[in-house]
């Protein structure tokens, strides 16, 4: 697996940009000419609309979104936001719902170590932390897959503003709210100081993948040599 952060020292990276060069990798796993890749980035400001987005989810002051393949709705990527697009080829047969969960597991992993304590809400995808009155986004979570192979992923609010998701209904979700591991911790956090670990926790969970398909393709071989002996008997 080869492993590029962009965007996080000197300026950040354009979503244009960063989105032509996922397809690009894409297209490599997808004909075998890389088993996988990582990308971890910071963002230039920018709203993304996923398939899902409908009108009302949309910036109430007119500010421009651009349209992705990825499921989910609407958010935001900026500065001070940490994001990881694994780009890696699914075990057959294709569980994209346990893609997801591990996903949300690895930004809850991450979370723990610097003492947040973020969890799943049942019905909603990403990290959340709990509240009495209204739980809090900190981690997204939003894929694609196509030919078996993935796209998109992980966004991680470390020290980003929460302003520009006030002009959004992030996600869709009106009866929730966004935060930071800064403003959860009371200090400040930076994609910087998150990237080690969040990239340690992917590439255990992405050891695993390829692990899988190894023992998927030998599995494939022996039930193949199998049927092979069987009809020369």
């Amino acid at each position: 697996m080869t492993t590029m952060r962009l965007g996080l020292s000197g300026p950040p990276l354009d979503y244009d940009e960063g989105y032509a060069l996922q397809r690009r990798l894409h297209d490599e796993v997808v004909a075998g000419a890389a088993d996988s890749h990582l990308v971890l980035c910071q963002h230039a400001d920018v709203y993304t609309a996923g398939r899902r987005t409908e009108p009302s989810d949309l910036p109430r002051d007119g500010s421009p979104v651009v349209d992705v393949d990825r499921g989910g709705r609407i958010t935001w990527h900026g500065p001070g936001q940490l994001v990881a697009y694994p780009i890696v080829r699914l075990p057959e047969p294709l569980d994209v719902v346990a893609y997801v969960r591990s996903l949300e597991q690895v930004v809850i992993d991450t979370c723990a170590v610097f003492g947040v304590d973020a969890e799943r809400v049942e019905g909603r995808s990403g990290a959340w932390i709990r509240r009495p009155f209204r739980d809090e986004k900190v981690g997204a979570i939003g894929i694609r897959v196509a030919n078996g192979v993935t796209m998109h992923g992980i966004s991680l609010n470390c020290d980003n503003s929460l302003e520009p998701y006030g002009a959004i209904v992030a996600c869709g979700i009106a009866d929730a709210g966004v935060t930071t591991l800064s403003r959860v911790l009371g200090r400040r956090v930076s994609p910087g100081d998150v990237v080690d670990t969040l990239e340690a926790h992917l590439d255990a969970y992405l050891a695993t993948l390829a692990e899988r398909r190894r023992d998927g393709h030998a599995a494939d071989g022996r039930q193949a040599q199998t049927a092979l002996v069987g009809g020369r008997a």
